[in-house]
């Protein structure tokens, strides 16, 4: 469909309505996210301009970000749809525990794993000219299979990742633009009546379009050094909009004269199942503790840490990192609390159910606490958070393909600088394509989603940690430990999908003392991996002693 048309429709009918532009349903805030992304058109074709046309320009910006656009790049694409739209949407589930559960314990084992593998991965990437960690890998264990069997694992992983950002940006669209045109974008309940919160709203697909163009569009254009500018002006974006939202959100549901009457208000507001950590289970809690070691095995992220100038810019990340998310999580998961008082009746609902819409509650909160035009302005900074980790992870799995199978099975002799981008580029279009259509009308919880995708990477940790730290690890250890580490996960997975409660809601139940506790499913996976990576370790053969020279 022609989106033209639409937006001419939508500009005719404006000025009829009652109070002109600013008053028309979901106009301003259509207008502002247009805006938006525009200047991030505009800042990739900037940052293209600075690109060498070499390929390790394009794919780690020559390894020249330093400390503060290394922070904002790093921090940028963490923070995922998962971060705002999932945590706000749990935590009205959940209550304020989601909190510690998130925040706390990703705050300081992101910190940790920046330091303990970020540091170490950028030496090793400077000194043998890595790009990504299969090229690691295979280098550390001496091993050409890892390769093969680690692209299809990572890429697999990495598509749910991608679907979190692309479904909860299709969903913050249609949230904030509800109103825009029922006529061409009727969402009704099924008795027929129009759905509460996204009825004339655009819808999921062409939102989701939108901003999955944008991001391939930029970083098309400026690979690496375009993410990094982009993360950044993202990030600032995001974070000052985020607090403002908070406030703005806090004193229209409070209505009291300052903050923190308001905030007083509102705490005691909360249901009380929802004020505290009751409806978690004390093992679900700290099992979760295994979710944030996803971060040491994102390739993204070992992309990003490649970039580094030197050590030394590592150091303002770790620092303020655990800052960053108190700053971002705080007011995400207690404007999911607060939605679920006198206000939960209002909220939208999973289109044909009567289910709320959990991915909706914070755009639909922006949009309704809101006037229209700082609406808009809060609409982007709610994208901006989505689309600076989209644009990386793009990135990342096209130089994978790039790098690990297309130059390295036909050999680097025989590929150019110019062929090794243009090959990149080429993988990028496809993935955001196969990511678009899984996208299509699947509501799936956006939490639900990226604990799933996080559990794999953080089964997989040990690996990357032995790496670096053992000696003694040999390559038929971490190709046993991958292999245990995917099937746990798609055993369990599998579980979950024919699970009467779902991917949500599946736990693996343990007995231990008579009692019946609920684990995370991550934990059996790590275990499995680590188990399995450390024995066939110890009764297989090591890596050859001027390989172990390399990196010991």
């Amino acid at each position: 469909m022609n989106s033209l048309p639409i937006i001419a429709s939508f500009l005719a009918q404006a000025p009829a309505a009652e109070g002109g532009l600013l008053n028309h349903p979901g106009l301003p805030q259509f207008v502002i996210i247009l805006i938006y992304l525009s200047l991030l058109l505009a800042l990739g074709v900037f940052s293209s301009r600075l690109f060498s046309g070499t390929k390790e320009d394009y794919q780690v910006a020559s390894h020249s970000i330093g400390p503060f656009l290394l922070l904002m790049s790093i921090f940028g694409t963490t923070m995922t749809a998962f971060a705002l739209v999932g945590s706000s949407g749990e935590a009205f589930k959940e209550g304020v525990g989601v909190y510690g559960m998130l925040a706390s314990s990703s705050g300081i084992i992101h910190s940790l794993c920046f330091f303990l593998i970020g540091v170490k991965v950028w030496k090793f990437a400077r000194v043998h000219g890595y790009t990504t960690q299969i090229e690691f890998f295979r280098d550390r264990l001496d091993s050409d299979f890892i390769g093969l069997l680690l692209f299809p694992i990572l890429v697999g992983l990495v598509i749910p990742y991608l679907l979190v950002g692309v479904i909860g940006g299709g969903t913050v669209v249609q949230t904030l633009t509800a109103g825009l045109s029922p006529d061409w974008f009727p969402v009704l309940m099924p008795d027929g009546s129009p759905n509460r919160g996204l009825h004339g709203g655009i819808p999921p697909w062409l939102g989701a379009l939108m901003i999955c163009s944008v991001v391939l569009i930029y970083v098309f254009m400026g690979g690496m050094r375009g993410t990094t500018w982009a993360n950044t002006f993202q990030t600032i974006v995001f974070m000052i909009l985020g607090v403002v939202t908070f406030v703005m959100i806090a004193n229209r549901l409070g209505g009291q004269d300052g903050l923190f009457a308001n905030l007083k208000v509102l705490g005691e507001s909360i249901p009380e199942n929802r004020a505290t950590r009751s409806e978690m289970s004390k093992s679900l809690f700290f099992t979760y503790l295994l979710i944030p070691l996803s971060v040491g095995m994102f390739p993204h992220l070992f992309q990003h840490w490649m970039t580094a100038k030197s050590a030394a810019s590592f150091k303002i990340p770790v620092i303020c990192h655990p800052l960053f998310i108190m700053i971002v999580w705080v007011p995400c998961v207690l404007v999911g609390v607060w939605a679920t008082g006198d206000f939960a009746p209002r909220l939208p609902r999973i289109p044909g159910t009567d289910i709320v819409n959990a991915n909706a509650v914070l755009p639909f909160l922006v949009k309704t606490q809101t006037g229209p035009i700082i609406g808009g302005l809060l609409a982007a900074g709610i994208l901006a958070a989505i689309m600076s980790s989209l644009d990386s992870q793009f990135l990342c799995i096209g130089t994978i393909f790039s790098n690990d199978i297309y130059t390295h099975y036909r050999g680097a002799e025989n590929v150019s600088d110019k062929q090794q981008v243009f090959t990149t580029r080429m993988f990028i279009i496809g993935i955001v394509a196969v990511t678009y259509f899984l996208s299509l009308g699947n509501p799936t919880s956006v939490f639900a989603l990226g604990v799933w995708c996080f559990s794999g990477f953080s089964a997989l940790f040990p690996i990357v940690f032995l790496a670096l730290y053992w000696r003694g690890l040999s390559a038929a250890g971490a190709i046993s430990g991958v292999f245990a580490a995917i099937i746990s996960w798609s055993i369990l997975f599998y579980h979950g999908i024919h699970s009467p409660k779902g991917l949500r809601e599946f736990q693996f139940p343990i007995s231990w003392g008579g009692e019946e506790f609920e684990i995370m499913p991550v934990v059996v996976m790590f275990l499995a991996c680590l188990i399995t990576t450390v024995v066939v370790s110890l009764v297989t053969p090591k890596p050859k002693p001027e390989t172990l020279a390399k990196f010991f």
